[in-house]
């Protein structure tokens, strides 16, 4: 209905959540492709930080409901050990190879506990 109003302005609370992965990047690019051939703004509420830093030009971080960093997904979300301002537990940041922009991978996994044979 959004996209029929033709609207300058979406604000959209997770609009990827429930869907399969193509549809994740159908959804993205679409709203991407209205942000660079319309000039549209797009805010939205991702909970995918792999999707925020490759989809987003300025990115928020939240916590305890207030803002705790923003600006570019590079300024916020670094690379490089112990200079991001976002750190996550059980997992690695690196950078994307085909785009640049942070990739947020799973840690390696603890060992798993053997049973008796």
């Amino acid at each position: 209905m959004a996209l029929a109003q033709q609207t300058d302005i979406l604000l959209l609370d997770e609009p990827t959540t429930f869907l399969d992965l193509a549809h994740q990047i159908k959804v993205l690019d679409l709203l991407a492709d209205l942000v660079g051939a319309y000039g549209r703004t797009v805010v939205m509420v991702l909970h995918d930080v792999n999707q925020a830093c490759r989809y987003a030009d300025h990115v928020v971080a939240m916590r305890d409901g207030r803002i705790y960093a923003a600006g570019a997904p590079a300024d916020v979300i670094r690379c490089e050990p112990r200079q991001g301002r976002l750190r996550h537990r059980g997992a690695r940041l690196i950078e994307d190879p085909a785009t640049g922009t942070p990739l947020c991978l799973a840690a390696k996994r603890r060992p798993r506990a053997t049973g008796p044979a």
